[in-house]
């Protein structure tokens, strides 16, 4: 097998996001809940939740903004900081009401890596609504959730889908 260059795993991940995103988005149509979107970055993907999602409430969050202009989330949507720290903020203020988790948050460091998949592991699961979605570029250890295959045309090992069974 040829190894993948870092542009190969970029297109096939961004190729992957796209897939699974529009699969969610079928997925959660005519079910109460909100979005969460884990890793703003320079907001391509919030802009594509609030464009294929208008009618829901998206919560953002990242330890800062650093996006285009027209794709910041407005000051009430945006959660700054840690993310241990504002999913646990988030987990009071929501309950179980996320009937979509994005979660964009790897890096090409390992270690970071490691330690944001336990991060998120932990502390996502209590902001989930029963049978929500959650995707994410980083494989995850979500308790009360099970994995699902990726829909056709996302390659195997650049995105993560779970189903919670809560």
């Amino acid at each position: 097998m040829t190894r993948l260059t870092r542009l190969e795993k970029l297109l096939f991940r961004l190729e992957a996001q796209h897939v699974c995103l529009d699969w969610a988005f079928r997925e959660i149509a005519g079910r109460p809940g909100i979005v969460f979107e884990m890793g703003l970055g320079h907001g391509r993907t919030y802009d594509h939740l609030r464009t294929n999602l208008p009618d829901r409430e998206i919560y953002v969050f990242d330890r800062e903004v650093d996006s285009y202009e027209d794709c910041t989330p407005p000051a009430d949507r945006m959660m700054l900081g840690e993310i241990t720290e504002t999913l646990d903020d988030a987990a009071s203020r929501f309950g179980a009401e996320v009937v979509l988790a994005h979660a964009d948050m790897g890096s090409y460091d390992r270690a970071h890596n490691i330690g944001m998949s336990a991060k998120l592991s932990r502390y996502l699961p209590p902001v989930l609504a029963p049978g929500a979605i959650v995707l994410s570029d980083l494989p995850l250890e979500l308790p009360g959730t099970r994995a699902l295959p990726l829909p056709p045309g996302a390659r195997e090992g650049r995105y993560f889908l779970y189903r919670n069974e809560l």
